[in-house]
């Protein structure tokens, strides 16, 4: 069964992240919040793509749905202040 911990490690290996959490308790839908450096300059279809080719086959043979939020360090940042 597909789990959050091992989405967030197929990420983490193929795409360097400063921060990721994933969570989902069902096995098929999941959520992120993914922070990379990688993200600089790419709007975010081209983010989401990073994280898909980082996932590889297993986003179309293990996970049905993945809601993602992807920021760049500088983004993620505002994002925290912004939530306090």
């Amino acid at each position: 069964m597909v789990t959050a911990e091992s989405i967030e490690h197929s990420i983490k290996t193929a795409l360097p992240c400063t921060w990721i959490k994933v969570v989902g308790d069902d096995g098929h839908h999941f959520s992120a919040v993914i922070v990379s450096e990688q993200f600089q300059g790419k709007n975010i279809v081209k983010q989401h793509q990073l994280v898909y080719q980082a996932l590889g086959d297993r986003m179309r043979e293990e996970i049905h749905a993945l809601s993602m939020k992807t920021y760049t360090p500088e983004q993620w940042e505002t994002a925290k202040k912004s939530a306090d």
